[in-house]
């Protein structure tokens, strides 16, 4: 067999790459001050689904907030006009823990934490009002249209005997669809008595093995101070069948917490760190290619915030995206899509084989959480593979 050389092997991957980003959500247009925590979805027809938190205001995540949703059916070229997906009659009231730390006030609702899910032809989407409450819809049709969105905050309050919380959170991110039909979507709790009402935390799954219908809710996975502060959380389905879970949070070590269970809700083990994922303490993503093949995306940086304070929180800046091959075991290949301020991130595969990723991009302040762009990357793994940054 005639062997090919290596440097052959490499231009053919780098004439093949293909990297397309565009920017799809800025900051003060559409009536909002900017745009956040993405999540993205493909559908089975192609159809690229982004989704964003449109804030009014950029004091955090307590203020007047809708979940809004943009289409492309061209790869990411072109995109539909922003809509607004999740709207309910009554909304209910402030959440009082918000109102107790002065991050909110009443009359403002917000509408947080979208999470689409990928079921064959249909969408489920999940999405919080005032992190207090949860409901699910669902569509047939990519998106153009959604059913009546249902209450499922009652799976929440299956919790409450083991954890008395005021603060729920689905996500954020896309959920996924198991081997056996299983719909999973990690979710996060607070009794709301901390930082930002966000603290402490624990974590676990809800599911659903009725499209939707019902939901159950997991065991606990892990709750502070066993690990800090644990809160959004990305799943994953390993190529024996396991699902692993890969955790934010705020320990020491800056690192991401990994955990795996078998049927995706029960027994999990005991979350451990991973030595090549850096947790600057932001939302990551993750994304199953199959054969052991796993995609991760967040802002790798390990630069301190504050020079005077090196063991406080990293920058969320230099968002990049690693590959594994043995199941996340190790990440030897990694491109960076913005070395700059870069935050919340979110991953698809299209049924063509390329990848999206939603990232949070730019700041029009230099702060960090003050976010200018979502912007959609559409690359492929001959890109991820043909250079390691």
């Amino acid at each position: 067999m005639k062997m090919i050389p290596l440097a052959a092997i490499l231009v053919a991957c780098q004439a093949a790459a293909q990297l397309h980003q565009a920017n799809i959500f800025e900051a003060g247009q559409g009536g909002y001050a900017h745009y956040r925590v993405p999540a993205i979805a493909v559908s089975s027809r192609g159809t690229v689904m982004a989704f964003a938190e449109a804030r009014k205001n950029t004091r955090g995540d307590w203020g007047t907030q809708d979940i809004m949703l943009r289409r492309s059916r061209d790869r990411a070229v072109t995109w539909d006009a922003p809509r607004i997906i999740a709207r309910l009659d009554q909304p209910g009231p402030k959440n009082p823990v918000a109102l107790a730390q002065k991050l909110g006030v009443e009359g403002e609702v917000t509408y947080n934490n979208v999470v689409p899910i990928v079921d064959g032809g249909t969408l489920h989407v999940l999405f919080c009002v005032e992190y207090a409450r949860c409901y699910w819809m669902q569509s047939s049709d990519d998106g153009e249209t959604f059913s009546r969105p249902v209450d499922i905050t009652p799976v929440f309050e299956k919790f409450r005997k083991e954890y008395d919380w005021k603060v729920i959170a689905t996500g954020p991110g896309h959920g996924i669809k198991l081997k056996n039909g299983r719909l999973l979507v990690p979710v996060w709790l607070s009794d709301g008595t901390g930082g930002h009402a966000h603290r402490p935390s624990i974590v676990s799954v809800i599911y659903s093995g009725t499209q939707g219908k019902s939901w159950q809710r997991g065991d606990v996975v892990v709750r502070h101070p066993e690990l800090k502060n644990p809160s959004e959380t990305v799943a994953v389905q390993l190529s024996g069948g396991r699902v692993m879970l890969n955790i934010r949070n705020e320990s020491p070590e800056h690192r991401r917490a990994i955990s795996t269970s078998a049927d995706g809700a029960t027994a999990w083990s005991k979350p451990v760190f991973h030595p090549e994922l850096v947790e600057p303490i932001c939302m990551g993503s993750i994304l199953g290619l199959g054969s052991g093949r796993i995609v991760f995306a967040n802002p790798d940086s390990n630069e301190p915030r504050d020079a005077a304070r090196p063991e406080g929180n990293f920058k969320r800046q230099n968002v990049s995206v690693k590959l594994s091959n043995d199941d996340g075991k190790t990440w030897p290949v990694k491109r960076v899509l913005e070395p700059g301020i870069s935050g919340y991130t979110d991953l698809a595969a299209g049924p063509d084989g390329s990848m999206y990723c939603i990232y949070e991009r730019g700041s029009p302040s230099g702060v960090n959480t003050t976010i200018r762009y979502l912007t959609v990357a559409r690359f492929n793994l001959q890109w991820l593979m043909s250079r390691v940054d």
